[in-house]
């Protein structure tokens, strides 16, 4: 095949000298969360707000503002004006997952417990049987899902009716529902994936990965589930009543490097795809052309972050490495 056009002369770049845990826009500023408790807005220059006391452990990027749980015990929202307010306070307990929820709504977790935080500001909590790995809104409805050893467990915050539990055996870390609530799918320590047909339970697994999958995007019509732990992004079928079962996925920007994170175009079949060699690449479902965006190097860390603007225009890359960069399309 021949090489993929590059697209590297319009990516800025910039150090954040820290692991980025999370990068995206705020409107049409670009936003880093980085592992040293910092909030940086914009590239290169850009002002930052210390968000943490210590190190930050978990970060998403919200509409308006960052969503970040850190080693202080603090959840804490941070705005593009450099403002931090404190949503909750775990005592100094790590924090190890963070979400985001409708119309302000915010979610975490610090060991068993999970505390799910309404627009209104008032907060309430439950506990899961092991620790909570990683949290997701439903799209409909004010209902969480929660991942942990041997399952998920669906809660309705301002019910008394306790967590509904989905069941399978092994431990469960990120969790994700596609776009229209019906399918809540795990990541699993055992490198494979784990699916729940949400109206009767049905199990769906994806397995065959030779890593354990860290990262997982819907596509925006909700008919392809994105996922890392390859060198390849492995992209599997969600458009029918049964999702993937029976069928094969797809295999994307096969490189001799793993896929370290994946990220959708919100209004097109466009899959941006990091590796752990700091290569980044654009892929159309389509068709499977490749757009090279930042190219691969020996001193380049893992991309740890992607995240498109609103408009699917500009691209915010993160590295393990500290690395920053935003790609502006034609």
């Amino acid at each position: 095949m021949p090489p993929p056009t590059s697209l590297t002369e319009r990516v800025e770049s910039a150090a954040l000298a820290s692991h980025v845990l999370a990068a995206g826009f705020i409107g049409e500023n670009p936003v880093f969360a980085a592992a040293d408790g910092r909030v940086v807005f914009g590239v290169g220059g850009g002002r930052a707000a210390a968000a943490h006391e210590g190190g930050m452990l978990v970060a998403a990027i919200e509409k308006a503002a960052v969503l970040s749980g850190g080693e202080d015990g603090r959840v804490v929202r941070s705005g593009a004006a450099g403002e931090s307010v404190t949503l909750g306070d775990e005592k100094g307990r790590w924090i190890d997952a963070v979400a985001s929820g409708p119309d302000g709504a915010a979610a975490w977790s610090a060991g068993k417990a999970v505390a799910a935080r309404t627009a209104r500001g008032e907060v309430k909590r439950t506990e899961t049987p092991s620790t909570a790995r990683g949290l997701a809104f439903l799209p409909k409805g004010f209902r969480l899902a929660i991942s942990h050893y041997n399952g998920v467990s669906l809660w309705f915050p301002n019910a008394s009716a306790p967590p509904e539990p989905l069941v399978w055996k092994g431990s469960h870390i990120d969790v994700l529902v596609s776009a229209d609530g019906r399918f809540v799918v795990t990541s699993m320590q055992e490198n494979a994936l784990h699916g729940w047909r949400i109206e009767d339970k049905a199990h769906m697994r994806m397995t065959g990965y030779p890593a354990k999958t860290r990262s997982m995007s819907w596509s925006h019509d909700g008919a392809w589930l994105a996922t890392s732990g390859a060198e390849a992004a492995i992209i599997w079928p969600f458009s029918g009543k049964d999702g993937p079962m029976g069928k094969a996925p797809r295999e994307c920007g096969v490189r001799p490097a793993r896929v370290s994170r994946v990220a959708f175009h919100p209004g097109s079949l466009v899959l941006a795809m990091g590796y752990d060699d700091g290569c980044v690449l654009l892929v159309r479902l389509t068709d499977a052309s490749e757009l090279l965006v930042r190219l691969a190097a020996k001193e380049n860390g893992a991309v740890s972050a992607l995240g498109w603007d609103a408009e699917g225009r500009r691209l915010a890359i993160g590295g393990a490495d500290g690395y920053a960069g935003v790609l502006t399309l034609p």
